[in-house]
C-alpha cells in the first residue's frame, strides 16, 4: 500500500515556495498550527516529524541567515515571574523547579518552537488493526538510573509519579528470548556482494536489555564464520575476539591510555590490527546508535565502553564507574513512548487538566488536551508553535521575542532560561560576550534519525529467530522490534501475527572522510533537512524489503505506517580527545553556561552530555542560579 505522505503540521500540509521570506514562511507554517482545539494532537502526525517543517525556518533565519526583524515597536501584553525558551525535558523540569523554589503561584511561560513539547523526548501514535501503537520518537530511556540519577533528579522522578522500580518490572527482558529470538547482522548486497542474514550474535551490548545468559547466540566462532567475508577476514575478526593480544606492547598503561583516548577505533582496527577494509566494515556502524557517528569518529576508550573487542590483552586500567554501570546495568528503564512519558507526566505536574489521571500507569494511554496548555488562567503556561528570535536584557528584567502564527510577539520575564540548543544562542541573545559565544558554538549536535515503522504483523523476525539486527554498511544501522514493555492498560504485542511498531536508527556519516566530529555533524545536519520524506521512505521500504524479502515479507502489503523523526540537532555534543583539548573542556562548560544578566542556561547541552538526567540537572541548576540573583 502506498502511505500519503507530505511535511504535516498538524495534519495540514504546507508548501515551501521558493522566495518565501522565512516569516512569510512562518505565517504558512501557522495556518497549520494555530487553531489548538479537540483535533490537536501532534503525537498522531506521521511523515517527517522530530525536527519537522515550520519548527526551524526561523531559527535558520537568525542564525545562519544572519536576518534581523524589527520588533522594539510591539507592545509588550504578558509578564511572567519566568521565560523558559524550549519546552524540552530540560526546560519542563525547570519550570517544575522554578514552582518548588519560588512558589506555585509564580507565574512561568514556556515557549517551544515544535508543535508538541517533549524536545527529543517524542511520542509517536499509531493505529493498526483496531489496535493503540505507542512508540517512541527520540529520547529513549533512562541510562543507568541507580548510578546516575542525583537526588534532584530522583526527586523530580518522585514529584511527577515515576517509579523506576515499576519501569524495570514492566519491561520483560525475557520476552523475546523466550520466543528463541537472538540478534543478528544484515549484511547488505551493495557493500558486501550478496545480501545475508546472519543470526544468534553472542555478544553483549552497551546498554543491553537481554540479560546475558537469555542472549540465544551461537558459538562465536560458528556465528563469525557466517559472515560473507573471505576465510582470512574471519579468522581475522574471530582472534579479535577471542586471541587479542597486546596491540600497544612496549607502552606504559598511561602511554596507552593518552594513545587509545587520541586514536580512533577505526585507526586502532586498520594500524594496530591489521584488519583488512572489508573485515573492518563490519565494525563500521557499531558505534552509530550510542555516539551518533562510526568508528572513524570514536576513540579506541570510547569504543571500550561500548564492549569493542581487542583491548581485554592490554593491561589497561579498569573502566570507570559511569561506563561499567552503561555495560552492566540492564537498559530496561523505558516507557512505551520513551521518555517522552515523563515530559507527559512534567505537564501533568505543571497544568494538572491537559492529562486525566493520576499515576504513571495511567498516563500512558491518557490522551493529552493540548488545548489546556496555554490558558490564561493556569500558572505555568505552555505555548507550542512559538519560536524564540531574540532575548534581551532590560533594567528589570527580561524581554523574549517570538514568533506564532507568523505574527511577532514579545512578552516579559522577570527571569529567563535558555533551555532549547545552547548553539542557538549568541544568535538569540546577541549581549552574549564574544568568548562565550565562542564557547557555545562548539557544541554542535549530532544529528541522527530515528523512525517507526508499522507493520501488520512480525512473522519475519519470528521465521528468522532475530529481535533485532545490527546492519554495518545499510543506511539503518539498528532495526528492532519494539521494547517489550507493558504498563497500565497499554499491552505490548504478544503474537507474531499482532501489527508491530519497528524501531529504527539512521545517523548520516561520512566514513573515510577524515572530518572531524562537528564537521560531520554540519554535513549530516544538512543532508537530513535537503532530504524528502519520499528519499527517507525510499530508503526505509528498500532496506526492510532486502532485509525480510526471502521470508515472504511485502513492504507494500505490510508497512501500514512510517513515521520519521529527524533530529538534525540530535545528541549534544560529546568531547573527545581525538577532537578536543580535554584539558580546557571544563573550563569552556563552565563559561559556555554562564548567567548573561537574568538569563541562565539550562539543557543537556550545557553539560555537553545527552541524557535525560543530564537535562534534568542542568535545569535545577539554571533555576538556582536565577534564585540567587534575589
Amino acid at each position: 500500500m502506498s502511505i500519503t505522505r507530505r511535511d504535516f503540521l498538524n495534519g495540514v500540509a504546507i508548501t515551501i515556495a521558493a522566495g518565501m521570506t522565512p516569516l512569510d514562511l512562518a505565517k504558512a507554517a501557522g495556518k497549520a498550527t494555530a487553531i489548538m482545539d479537540d483535533d490537536y494532537y501532534p503525537p498522531q502526525l506521521t511523515g517527517l516529524r522530530g525536527n519537522h517543517p515550520g519548527s526551524f525556518e526561523m531559527a535558520h533565519a537568525v542564525g545562519r541567515d544572519h536576518e534581523k526583524f524589527s520588533t522594539d515597536h510591539l507592545p509588550i501584553k504578558e509578564e511572567y515571574d519566568l521565560v523558559i525558551v524550549g519546552g524540552g525535558l530540560s526546560g519542563l523540569a525547570a519550570a517544575s523547579f522554578w514552582r518548588d523554589v519560588m512558589g506555585k503561584e509564580s507565574k512561568v511561560l514556556v515557549l517551544d518552537n515544535h508543535d508538541d513539547f517533549g524536545g527529543h523526548a517524542k511520542r509517536n501514535e499509531f493505529n493498526s488493526g483496531g489496535k493503540k501503537i505507542i512508540g517512541y520518537g527520540g529520547s529513549e530511556a533512562f541510562q543507568s538510573p541507580t548510578r546516575n540519577f542525583s537526588d534532584v533528579v530522583n526527586g523530580l522522578m518522585s514529584t511527577v509519579g515515576v517509579s523506576v522500580t515499576r519501569m524495570k518490572q514492566s519491561f520483560d527482558v525475557n520476552f523475546y528470548p523466550n520466543l528463541h529470538l537472538s540478534r543478528g547482522v544484515f549484511f547488505d548486497k551493495k557493500n558486501f556482494g550478496e545480501t545475508k542474514i546472519v543470526g544468534g550474535d553472542p555478544g553483549r551490548a552497551v546498554a543491553d536489555d537481554i540479560p546475558p545468559d537469555r542472549l540465544n547466540g551461537r558459538p562465536l566462532a560458528e556465528f563469525i564464520n557466517d559472515f560473507p567475508l573471505s576465510e582470512s577476514d574471519r579468522k581475522a575478526i574471530l582472534d579479535l575476539y577471542v586471541n587479542p593480544v597486546d596491540y600497544l606492547k612496549g607502552m606504559t598503561q598511561d602511554e596507552k591510555t593518552a594513545w587509545m583516548d587520541t586514536h580512533s577505533y577505526h585507526d586502532f582496527l586498520t594500524e594496530k590490527v591489521g584488519l583488512s577494509k572489508m573485515a573492518m566494515m563490519y565494525f563500521q556502524q557499531r558505534t552509530n546508535d550510542f555516539f551518533a557517528i562510526g568508528i572513524e569518529g570514536v576513540s579506541c576508550s570510547d569504543a571500550r565502553t561500548c564492549a569493542l573487542p581487542g583491548m581485554d590483552a592490554m593491561e589497561l586500567p579498569p573502566l570507570d564507574e559511569e561506563a561499567l554501570a552503561d555495560l552492566e546495568e540492564p537498559y530496561v528503564y523505558h516507557l512505551p513512548d520513551g521518555n517522552a512519558g515523563l515530559a507527559r507526566l512534567i505537564v501533568r505536574h505543571l497544568v494538572p487538566e491537559a492529562l486525566p489521571g493520576h499515576t504513571m500507569e495511567d498516563s500512558v494511554t491518557s490522551r493529552l488536551n493540548y488545548e489546556k496548555l496555554d490558558h490564561p488562567e493556569n500558572t505555568t503556561r505552555i505555548r507550542l508553535n512559538s519560536i524564540v528570535i531574540n532575548a534581551k536584557n532590560t533594567d528589570d528584567g527580561v524581554v523574549v521575542t517570538y514568533v506564532n502564527d507568523g505574527k511577532a510577539y514579545r512578552v516579559k520575564g522577570r527571569n529567563a532560561i535558555m533551555a532549547g540548543y545552547n548553539m542557538m544562542i549568541p544568535y538569540l541573545v546577541p549581549e552574549t560576550p564574544e568568548e562565550q559565544k565562542a564557547d557555545l558554538r562548539l557544541n554542535v549536535k549530532a544529528p541522527l534519525v530515528y523512525t517507526n515503522v508499522v507493520v501488520k504483523n512480525w512473522q519475519a523476525f519470528k521465521q528468522l529467530g532475530i529481535h533485532e539486527f545490527y546492519s554495518p554498511a545499510a543506511p539503518y544501522s539498528r532495526v528492532k522490534l519494539d521494547y517489550p514493555v507493558s504498563l497500565g492498560s497499554y499491552q505490548h504485542p504478544q503474537n507474531p501475527d499482532e501489527p508491530m511498531c519497528l524501531h529504527m536508527v539512521y545517523v548520516p556519516t561520512y566514513p573515510g572522510s577524515k572530518l572531524s566530529a562537528r564537521e560531520q555533524f554540519r554535513q549530516g545536519r544538512a543532508y537530513l533537512l535537503g532530504t524528502t520524506f519520499d528519499t527517507h521512505e525510499q530508503m526505509i521500504r528498500s532496506q526492510l524489503q532486502e532485509m525480510l524479502g526471502h521470508t515472504g515479507f511485502d513492504h507494500q502489503r505490510d508497512i501500514t505506517a512510517i513515521t520519521v523523526n529527524r533530529w538534525a540537532h540530535g545528541y549534544a555534543y560529546y568531547a573527545s580527545a581525538l577532537f578536543d583539548d580535554m584539558d580546557k573542556m571544563d573550563a569552556i562548560k563552565d563559561n559556555a553556561r554562564k548567567p548573561i544578566g537574568r538569563i541562565a542556561i539550562a539543557n543537556s547541552d550545557s553539560d555537553w552530555d545527552a541524557y535525560a538526567h543530564t537535562a534534568i540537572d542542568q535545569a535545577w541548576r539554571a533555576v538556582n542560579e536565577l534564585k540567587a540573583m534575589g
